[in-house]
Parts: structure tokens; C-alpha cells; sequence
């Protein structure tokens, strides 16, 4: 009896000790998982993604935080399965990476903290009418929005005698509805007349920038990504016709002259700093204002400019690899 009560007795100590050390193994003590949707690939949209993972990486510990980076290729259905999947996973926290992907995640969840990224205009993306500086709901981020007034200014400037600029970007985007809106009050301002060019999607662009060259001496993308993702295209049609394209992010002047533009990487690596905040020290996302780049850059592409032949002023920098 004895002996059998021994073993029935190391048989539990050896129970409860592999138990104890199924806990402390387990894979998903401490971790912080993290579901990214981000909405499209182009230049942009990466960067800003990866400044957001390498700044929780630094912050927490790259054994403490787990990605699920998901790319919706552009489509708005994607962008809504991934959000779906993201809330039956009960992820900690949501990253969007850009509008249509911001719109998704917040149709899906309004209790789980969403941080967003890429987006030019929280109020017009999340149809806030008595916009405050902060959402009022479980969604944060930073917004890519450089200085439009700038940015016609630089077109004044490379562009002196431009008679008619025309705005193009796809109409699907509400962001760069909003901005076409605000250039063109601001070319108003200046006395230059301009029309607006709009593509439902990427198959229509050729057909749209040919007929905006016809009428136009210059061209204004604004951080739209489906212009972002077809650069070529738009290079295609402008440079061999002479017409000097201004755009409102680095990516796009793949295909454009000159641009005003903010560092994607670093607005993603503030991203991840709010996303920190919630995570660790409790904060807020319904309180904590949408925040903006702290600097902007005029840059240009050289090859460009030098098929253009347009010499760009020496407080330009030229655009590596371009």
C-alpha cells in the first residue's frame, strides 16, 4: 500500500511540474499581438509599417511583441476580411496602415485600440463632424498630411509660367478628395486655374493623364495610393509629352518632378510610440490627439528633371535611386 501510494504520489509531482512548466513556456506570456492591415504595397505604406514594428521591437523587446501583417492588395473587401479576422483573433491592438484600411477596422471593432497610419484627414475618413483634434473613440494614429500651401508654393516655383495645373487622383479615396479640395483653394489663391482628373482605379489612369496633358502644363498628385502604386504609368504619359508632375509624397515622385514630402518611416515609428502608450502605460486612444510629421523635405527626381530639362534650386535634394 505503501508503495503504491509513493507512486500515485510522484506520478502527481510530475504532473503538476510538467504543468508548471507548460505555463512558464508558453509562447503567449507577455506577448503583445498585433494585427497590421495594411492597405496596398508601395514605398509609402512600407516604410510607414516598418518604422511602427521597429519601434515596438525597440520599445518592448522583439520577444514581446508578435505582427500578423496582413496586405489587402489594394481591395477594400480585403481590407474588410483581414479586420474581421484581426477581432476573432481578439488581437490587442489593430494598425492601419492608410484610409480605406482605417475604415475597415473601425467598422469591425470599437472596443479593440486601433492605431492608424497614412491617413491624410481623420474627420473626412471617419465622417467626424465636430473634429477636435482627437477621435472620442478607440481609435489614434498620425496623419501624412504635408503643407498643401507649401507644396503649391513649389509648383509656383519649378513650374513659373503654368498656365492650368490639373489635380489627379482616384476618386475612391476620400483622403484625396479632400486634398484636390484644398490645393485647389489654394491655387485659387495664387490665380492659376486648375481642373480635377479622376481615375475610379488603376485601369483607367493612362486614358485619364493623357487627357489631362491635353489641357494642363502641370500636373498635382496628391498622397493618393492607387497614383502610388501605377507611377510608372503616370511617368509614361508626362515625361515624353514635357509635363512636370508634382506630387505630395516621396513614392509617387518615382514618376513626378519634384515633391514636398514627409518621412513615411519616421510617421510609422511615431505610430508605434502611441501604440506603446496604449499597450504599457494605459492610455487613452479616445483622448490622445491624431499626430503629425514633424518635418518636411523638398526633394526631387533627377532623371526627371534632367529629361524636363528643369534645373531644380540647390535646397532640393535629389531623391536617391531615381
Amino acid at each position: 500500500m505503501k508503495k503504491m501510494k509513493k507512486i500515485l504520489s510522484s506520478i502527481l509531482i510530475a504532473s503538476m511540474a510538467m504543468s508548471l512548466a507548460a505555463c512558464g513556456s508558453s509562447s503567449d506570456e507577455g506577448v503583445y499581438h498585433i494585427g497590421i492591415c495594411q492597405q496596398l504595397e508601395h514605398e509609402a505604406l512600407d516604410a510607414a509599417t516598418k518604422g511602427f514594428q521597429d519601434a515596438l521591437i525597440e520599445k518592448l523587446g522583439k520577444d514581446k511583441v508578435q505582427f500578423d501583417l496582413q496586405n489587402a492588395q489594394g481591395e477594400a473587401t480585403n481590407c474588410a476580411s483581414i479586420a474581421t479576422s484581426f477581432v476573432a483573433d481578439d488581437v490587442d491592438l489593430i494598425m492601419a496602415n492608410a484610409t480605406s484600411a482605417l475604415q475597415a477596422c473601425a467598422a469591425a471593432t470599437s472596443e479593440i485600440p486601433i492605431v492608424a497610419t497614412s491617413v491624410t484627414d481623420y474627420a473626412t475618413a471617419l465622417n467626424i463632424s465636430d473634429w477636435n483634434g482627437s477621435t472620442g473613440t478607440n481609435i489614434t494614429g498620425t496623419s501624412d498630411l504635408a503643407p498643401l500651401d507649401q507644396q503649391v508654393d513649389m509648383l509656383a516655383e519649378l513650374v513659373p509660367d503654368v498656365k492650368q495645373v490639373g489635380i489627379l487622383y482616384c476618386s475612391a479615396e476620400a483622403n484625396s478628395v479632400y486634398q484636390a479640395t484644398e490645393v485647389g483653394k489654394y491655387l485659387d489663391k495664387k490665380g492659376i486655374a486648375w481642373k480635377e482628373y479622376t481615375a475610379a482605379d488603376s485601369n483607367e489612369i493612362q486614358s485619364v493623364v493623357t487627357n489631362a496633358i491635353a489641357d494642363c502644363d502641370c500636373i498635382y498628385v496628391p498622397t493618393d495610393n492607387t497614383m502610388a502604386a501605377n507611377t510608372e504609368i503616370i511617368k509614361n504619359v508626362t515625361v515624353p509629352a514635357g509635363i512636370p508632375v508634382i506630387t505630395g509624397e516621396e513614392g509617387i515622385c518615382a514618376g513626378g518632378l519634384a515633391t514636398l514630402s514627409i518621412s513615411y518611416y519616421d510617421l510609422g515609428y511615431k505610430t508605434g510610440e502611441m501604440a506603446y502608450e496604449i499597450l504599457v502605460n494605459n492610455a487613452d486612444p479616445s483622448t490622445m490627439d491624431i499626430e503629425y510629421a514633424s518635418a518636411t523635405d523638398k526633394k526631387y527626381n533627377p532623371t526627371i528633371a534632367g529629361e524636363l530639362n528643369i534645373t531644380v534650386p540647390d535646397d532640393y535634394i535629389a531623391i536617391e535611386g531615381y
